[in-house]
Parts: structure tokens; sequence; C-alpha cells
């Protein structure tokens, strides 16, 4: 049994006191004797011993009025949710080749890692029961946000994201070994990495193809991602004076090892030139990766208030009608 609004339960201590001082207050008899001898020899009549219960069934009505208002309910065995549920960890390349202008939002250039913030925060918000996590990379490979499924925290840490935030370098090898981290030991019954880069491998102490096949081994899949047009692109630099200006650069995707690392791991691998390519990768990533698992919880609950809150109010009837009546006080 649970209840749904368990706050109203602090009022039953407070009004079992309040119901006991007040009968403690009007005990007092409103006849005054200079002597209680007279009334020595006179026994408690029945009539007598019924008004001091009255207290107790105050008690009671009071009590079961207010556990009726918290609201207890059970669930229906039959309504048990069935929710899409994994793991997901997003290994982003934060290098500082993802200052590349290539990509355009609503027909203005924008950079390679303002443009991928934005398609992964839209991810984030079409996803509803899975934990995500954010992985990122350059030189070193650091976590961003382990597994969560607070995605307002998620989304407000995306814009931490810089390129250039981690020494340069493109350690695809170490962004694959910190993402599974975050998965190893999680209880999940899909687990899935989705890494994107705009280069290739040229730093850290693993090679993409070994964290791949350390990937395999955990039944972990990675979702490659290649991020660039081909061929040059113009990238800022500034001058002397602090100026920004552009220059045409050429940025290599190593695509055959991003290719063999979905592969081994039963994946996909992608190729993304702009910002709609883009998107639409992520969108069939959402869609690939739905894999029903059994929540804790129920959509459809048992009532039992009325079963409280009928006889509470019965026996505040009561109580309140012998007050007046038959157990009525004669001040």
């Amino acid at each position: 049994m649970t209840f749904h609004n368990p706050f109203f339960l602090i009022l039953l201590p407070v009004a079992a006191l309040i119901i006991f001082y007040t009968a403690r207050k009007n005990a007092a008899s409103g006849f005054k004797f200079s002597s209680g001898g007279l009334l020595g020899g006179l026994q408690t009549t029945f009539k007598a011993r019924l008004s001091r219960g009255l207290i107790f069934l105050r008690l009671a009505s009071v009590s079961l009025i207010i556990i009726a208002l918290a609201r207890p309910q059970t669930p229906v065995a039959d309504s048990r949710l069935q929710t899409e549920g994994i793991d997901i960890v997003l290994a982003l390349d934060c290098s500082t080749s993802m200052l590349a202008e290539d990509f355009q939002i609503a027909g203005k250039r924008q950079s390679r890692i303002d443009v991928i913030k934005d398609v992964v925060k839209d991810f984030i918000k079409g996803r509803s029961n899975d934990r995500i996590g954010i992985v990122v990379f350059a030189g070193r490979a650091y976590t961003l946000c382990p597994l969560t499924l607070d995605y307002g925290w998620l989304l407000e840490n995306i814009e931490r994201i810089k390129a250039g935030m981690i020494e340069d370098g493109t350690a695809i090898g170490s962004g694959i070994s910190s993402a599974l981290n975050r998965l190893r030991g999680t209880k999940a019954k899909s687990k899935i990495i989705v890494l994107l880069t705009d280069g290739r491998n040229n730093s850290g102490k693993v090679t993409p193809l070994v964290a791949a096949e350390a990937a395999k081994a955990l039944k972990v899949k990675i979702y490659a991602i290649g991020a660039g047009a081909k061929g040059l692109v113009p990238y800022p630099v500034k001058d002397f004076f602090g100026n920004v200006f552009y220059q045409q650069v050429r940025i290599d995707i190593d695509e055959d090892t991003l290719t063999k690392i979905a592969s081994v791991t039963e994946a996909k691998y992608f190729r993304a030139t702009d910002t709609e390519s883009l998107k639409e990768i992520y969108r069939q990533i959402d869609k690939m990766e739905k894999t029903p698992v059994e929540e804790k919880g129920y959509s459809e609950y048992n009532e039992l208030f009325p079963l409280l809150l009928i006889p509470g109010l019965a026996l505040l009837f009561l109580e309140i009608t012998l007050t007046h009546t038959l157990l009525r006080k004669v001040p």
C-alpha cells in the first residue's frame, strides 16, 4: 500500500495532542465543593464511564479522516507499466578541428561543435526512459556526465562543451574506453555508445579497434559518426591583431577505422556532411535502439480512502450525537 498525499500523515500526532489537550482542559467539574467527602461513597455509573471514552471515539474518527486525506492506494496487479529504456553514452570529439565551420543552421555558417551540441540536445529531448551519459575526448577522454535520467542536468552540461577544452589531439580509443567504464556493470539489457568524431586517432594509449573488441566483449554496440564535409573546409584563424579570418584546410576522417569499430560491435557507421544529415543519423539511431524493459510501477491503483473516510465520518457523527444527547454534560 502507498499514499498519494503522505504529507497529510504529519497531522496525526498534531491532532492527537490537540484532542487530549482540549479534553483535559474541559475535564474540570461545573460544580465547586469545599470537600469531596460527600461524594466518596458514590459509584461510577456506566454513563460516566462511557462519557470518558468519547475522547477515544473522537481520536479514532479524526485519525481515519486524516489517513483518508493521505489517499492510501494499492496497485492493480494487471497494470504494471511497460516502458522502453536503454543505457546510452554519447562520446563527443571536442578537439580543435571541431571549430571548422562547414555546417549551417538557418542559413548561417556554424562550427561543427555548435551544430553537434544542438543536434545532441534534440536527441536527448527525444528520449524518455533511457539513462544517458556524456564523455568528451580530444587528446584525453573525460566523463562530462555519468548515466542519468535527469535530462535537464544533461542539457545544462552540454553547454559546457567547448572545442579545445581538453589538450588537443584525437584519442578515439580513449573516448570509447571511458564510455565503456560508464556502461560496465549496469543492468540494462541494451547498452550503446554513440561515437562522434571528425578526425583520426592520433593520441591515447588504447587503439580504437582494441577498445571496440572490449565493447564487443561487454555486449555494447558502438554507432560511429564521422562529422564534416569532404575536401577543404573553412577554418577560423586569428591574425596578429586578433582579427578572425578563414583559411581553407583539409581535415581527414578515418572512415575505415570508424566502419570497423561499428562492424565489430554489430552496429553501423554513418557519415554526416551537413546539419540535416547529422540530424537524420541521430533520428535513425533513436528508432533502432528501442528495447522494452519492465519498470517498477503501475498505471492503475485502487483508491482506499472511501473505506476510511466513511467510517471516520460515521464515528465523528456518533461522537457529536452522544455528546449533545445521551452523554451531554450539565454545567
